[in-house]
């Protein structure tokens, strides 16, 4: 996605509703959102998997995944 300069609040629990950006929905977690700081607008990849070595930019974690099967 293209974000602006500015700091973003992104989710790392998996529960908000405004993914991939924190909605508060961790709070009564042991889980904390991680700030991104852009200085100039970019695209960059996040990660929505939440298995990222390097959260919250993808690092292609997703792809080591076990496929869901239903």
């Amino acid at each position: 996605m293209e974000l602006r300069p500015g700091t973003y609040c992104c989710c790392t629990c998996g529960l908000s509703e405004d993914q991939p950006f924190c909605d508060g929905s961790h709070h009564g977690t042991d889980w904390v959102p991680v700030d991104l700081t852009i200085e100039e607008t970019r695209r960059v990849g996040l990660c929505a998997c939440k298995q990222s070595k390097n959260p919250p930019l993808c690092d292609g974690a997703h792809k080591t995944l076990p496929a869901d099967e239903d």
